[in-house]
Formats: C-alpha cells, structure tokens, sequence
C-alpha cells in the first residue's frame, strides 16, 4: 500500500487507483513503441517512480529505416560521444544549377547508428526501472484494460492508467483511437559499404518534387536515400528515380538492399483522455525533410512531463508544433505550384546563400 500512495502523489490528483485490483498485471503507464520517442518517455516517468511497461512489437530494440542524421541544435550535444560515427561542420546542397557549401564552427549534423542509439536508450530506461517486452504488439484496449501478445506466450492482459502510443507512423493506437493519417511522405534508405567525405543534400524536382536525395556518410557505410510527399510520387516512381539519381552519381546499387519506410506528418495532436501520441504516430515528423528523431524525444519527453502534471503546458511541445507548421506550410506551397518546384529550389539556395535563411530554418529543433 505505501508504493501506490507514492505513485499516487507523483503521478497527481487525477490518478484512481481504486478502480484497478485484482489478479490482473496493474501498470501506471504502458508505453507502446521502442522507438526514441518511446524510451525517452518511458525513462522520463521511470525515473521519477512511475511504473512502466514498454512493448515494442519487433524482436529487438533499435532496428528501423532512417539516414540517421541529428543536428547540433538538436540531438549532438545529447548524444554520447561514443555513439556518433562522423560529424560534419560543412553541408554540400546540390541542385540542378548550383552547388553550396554551408559551414559553421561546430558540426552541423552528426551521423548515428539507430540501432546503437536504440540499444543506448533502452539501456538507459532498463537502468531507471522500464519493463521492456520485446516482440509484444498491443491487440487492442478498452478503458484502462489492454490485451498484449507476445510472441511464443501467446496474449495476456494488463491494467493501466495512461497509454502512450509511441508506434511510428503505422502507428496501431492511432488506429484505434480513430485519429486520421492522411499527409505522408516516403522515404528510401541504402546502406552501401565505403564512406565518402563530404554530407549531401541533392534537390532535384525534377526527380523528387520537393523532396530531395541524399548521401549521409557514417564509419564504415554510407546511408543513401531519397524522400518524397507520397501525393505527388508514389512509391514505385520514386524508386525508379532513386535508382536513376544513383546513376548519375556513380553510385552502384542492388536495388534489393533498398529499404522504404513512411514518415507521418499529420499532426492532429497528442492527448485523446488518457491516451496519447508521440513522435511520427502524433505526425509530428517534418513533411519537409523528414527528420523524426528529434521531434520523437521532444514529445515523447514532454508527454511524461504532462502524465505526471495535469497541469503542465509543455512549452517545448508547442514550439516543436509551430516549427512542424512552417514546414507543411513550405510544403503546400510547393504541392500548390509543382510546375514552380524548380525555381523553389533554385531560390532557397540562393536565400541559404546570401544569408537570409539560415539552415537551421530547416530543422525541427529551435
């Protein structure tokens, strides 16, 4: 009785435990989802003596299709040292008519292993008290009730009082909570052996629309790639003209080692009662480049922050949301004129050039 009247106090007045007893396995928290958004979470609550249960559907933590790239306003100075694989203070951005270096002191975006940086986390939300259940998917929940299966034990059953979903961008509890996912963007990702010296970036409408490819070294592979809205190239033509950039930059590739996931930017928000979502299952990636990590941590933190204070109003989540709105709108504009796309282009390097945009504009962290 004493360990539920502390986690009474810490979790608020709003949590009842009357309401759960019995034989059945008792949780504050189930998180759903292994993914930086997920862990970060997860740790936040352990931390602070919340219990927590996180099941993640595949065998192994860490395992997912992503370039890898964190920036330094984002996740670098975050990041042990040991986990970083190259860091590059210069970006080389190529379009159809120009080449531009940007360069600053200190690395702009840094190269990482997801399966290390996922292993990394999950070490960190054991350490704090975590349950992880690997190879478990959610089946379903009603009121405070859901039903596990895990592989090789079959189902169980679980009560809790919050749900975090943190299940990606085919996220199930967005499913079942009857959230909407219509704005979805593509991306395809290569890890090829060797590495090369310089970070690219390559606009070319011509191929990607307003996407973009893109050659991301690491230690010992390079991570290429190409990302697309999905309402203007589906995902059959985006292969093809990945396959066909490739070409043009000597880049020799079996196609059959290409990997494609989706990254979900339709944020419709991130509390439904007593269920929320994190990262690319809240659509909070960037539709514009893509970048998930950072906006996972982001929101999976500041979830916890407002479990454990009803009252909290996570001013890093709101500026997060205005950040991911400035990109759709940059999106819309280019979806509104796609015969313009080039010019678009042509003109943010010109404005990256002379100074009037500054990069950073284009990542998720402030």
């Amino acid at each position: 009785m004493p360990q539920v009247e502390a986690r009474r106090h810490v979790l608020g007045a709003q949590v009842d435990f009357s309401s759960i007893g019995g034989g059945m396995e008792q949780v504050d928290v189930l998180v759903v989802g292994g993914g930086p958004g997920g862990l970060a979470c997860a740790s936040h609550l352990a931390q602070r003596g919340v219990r927590v249960i996180l099941a993640e559907r595949k065998p192994a933590i860490g395992p997912k299709v992503c370039a890898g790239g964190i920036t330094w306003h984002g996740l670098i100075k975050l990041v042990p040292e040991n986990l970083i694989e190259r860091a590059f203070p210069e970006q080389l951005i190529c379009s159809d008519r120009q080449r531009l270096v940007i360069a600053e002191k200190n690395p702009i975006i840094a190269t990482v292993s997801r399966d290390k940086l996922g292993q990394w986390m999950a070490e960190q939300a054991q350490n704090a008290g975590v349950r992880i259940r690997t190879d478990t998917r959610l089946v379903g929940w009603s009121g405070h009730e859901a039903v596990l299966e895990t592989k090789g034990r079959g189902q169980s059953s679980l009560k809790f009082r919050y749900l975090v979903g943190a299940d990606g961008s085919n996220s199930r509890v967005r499913q079942m909570l009857s959230v909407p996912r219509t704005l979805v963007g593509l991306g395809l990702n290569a890890m090829i052996p060797g590495s090369k010296p310089a970070m690219e970036w390559h606009l070319r409408p011509g191929l990607f629309g307003s996407g973009y490819a893109w050659i991301f070294p690491h230690k010992e592979f390079c991570s290429v790639g190409a990302y697309a809205d999905h309402r203007s190239l589906a995902a059959a033509a985006l292969k093809r003209q990945f396959l066909t950039w490739c070409a043009t930059q000597h880049l020799e590739l079996d196609p059959a080692i290409i990997r494609a996931g989706l990254v979900n930017y339709d944020y419709r928000g991130v509390r439904f009662d007593d269920a929320f979502l994190v990262g690319d299952a809240a659509g909070l990636a960037s539709g514009l480049t893509g970048e998930g990590i950072y906006p996972a941590l982001v929101s999976g933190q500041a979830v916890a922050k407002m479990i454990l204070d009803p009252l909290y109003r996570a001013p890093e989540l709101a500026r997060l949301i205005r950040r991911h709105a400035q990109h759709c709108r940059v999106l819309r504009l280019a979806g509104r004129f796609p015969r313009l796309s080039g010019l678009l282009m042509e003109t943010l390097l010109v404005l990256l050039r002379l100074g009037v945009i500054d990069f950073h504009q284009l990542e998720m962290a402030d």
